[in-house]
């Protein structure tokens, strides 16, 4: 069968514009640009254009792109574009490409480019969300003061309620942990500490790595995992409900209502729970220190009493409490971002521990590197 390319005819009537199409509209021929333009020919007074599509003996999508390029021209020239003379399954394609706009890409853009342009981009996303933290974190410190000096308030009852969920009910979880951590502190200084015949120094490694460093830590990426989580969900469902947007209307800030009262919360347990891990882990050691090595508990606590200092324990507790305003800051921010959506609240929550763990350990580091200068 003989092919026949496609032609196009232009035909004015007053103010109507007929493009009569004829041949095989197929990609693989030659297809006509659509390049009538009014100004060019003085057909200014046009305000419609329809299509003549019976002489056309077969199409694929090249007439779809065609008939599109006419659309747009027309949507740009206010021309009304009649589609009721094409036939019904050309309409029903031209209609569905219309109903779903074309993804914007940078067709022009090479890998390298597109490769800095991302990291730039990424560059750009971190410095907001960091300045969002600090501008949070103020706004928090500030209703903060308020309340400690009588000028805010909160539901004194909802805060009780916060101290058990972030403090008893996390307990558990806690201890396990911790126990846990002690128990390969242990281990592992007792594999290499008898090669040395230094089996009695386990204490030391067991007194000083819990207290200074991984009771408040191991604390802090539980708290992070557990009650971070549990804040961004629930300040996230409460924005998926509009609760938030309620309370702002009825002039109530958020972050006085909701955000303060976890803050708080946070902020009195979290020492608690570093102290309560660094027993557990130390008692974690015991059993390791009497069951492998054979050192008995009064020898155990006197190498606690030698390895460790009263300033070992006390920056524990300040690592445990700057650890607990990071995690009530990353999970309420986190919740008060949450879009409105059906999976929203969930990446939100993960969010939430990304963002807490990440700078928990990067506020660990800036401690240790402080008390490095300072030879605590």
């Amino acid at each position: 069968m003989v092919k026949k390319l496609p032609e196009v005819e232009f035909i004015v009537d007053e103010n109507k514009l007929t493009v009569k199409l004829t041949g095989d509209w197929l990609f693989e021929n030659n297809l006509p640009h659509q390049n009538y333009a009014l100004s060019d020919k003085g057909d200014s007074k046009i305000v419609r254009v329809e299509f003549n599509t019976s002489q056309i003996d077969s199409w694929d999508s090249g007439l779809l792109v065609y008939l599109t390029k006419w659309l747009e021209y027309c949507q740009t020239n206010n021309i009304d574009f009649l589609d009721q003379t094409l036939p019904k399954n050309i309409k029903q394609l031209l209609d569905l490409s219309q109903a779903t706009p074309e993804k914007e890409t940078n067709r022009d853009s090479n890998p390298s480019s597109g490769i800095i342009n991302k990291l730039g981009t990424q560059s750009y996303e971190i410095i907001d969300e960091v300045s969002e933290i600090i501008e949070f974190s103020g706004q928090c410190m500030i209703s903060l003061v308020k309340i400690l000096f009588g000028r805010g308030k909160i539901r004194w009852r909802d805060f009780f309620l916060l101290l058990q969920d972030v403090g008893t009910n996390a307990l558990p979880i806690v201890s396990l942990i911790s126990f846990l951590v002690g128990l390969i502190i242990a281990f592992l200084g007792a594999v290499v500490l008898r090669k040395f015949g230094a089996d009695i120094y386990v204490s030391y490694l067991v007194g000083y790595g819990i207290l200074r460093e991984m009771g408040a830590l191991m604390a802090g990426i539980i708290m992070a995992g557990r009650t971070g989580a549990a804040f961004a969900a629930q300040l996230g469902s409460m924005k998926l409900a509009e609760e938030i947007n309620a309370l702002k209307t009825l002039g109530i800030s958020p972050i006085d209502f909701l955000v303060v009262p976890r803050l708080i919360a946070l902020i009195l347990m979290m020492p608690l729970l570093t102290v309560f891990a660094d027993v557990i882990g130390i008692l974690g050691g015991m059993i390791v220190s009497s069951g492998m090595l054979d050192i008995s508990t009064p020898i155990y606590i006197r190498g606690l009493k030698e390895a460790v200092s009263m300033p070992d324990f006390i920056i524990g507790i300040i690592k445990g409490t700057v650890f607990g305003i990071i995690i009530a800051v990353s999970g309420c921010l986190r919740g008060i971002q949450c879009e409105e959506s059906a999976d929203a609240v969930g990446k939100a929550a993960t969010s939430a521990v990304v963002t807490g763990i990440t700078l928990i350990i990067i506020s660990n580091a800036i401690i240790d590197f402080i008390c490095e200068i300072f030879k605590l």
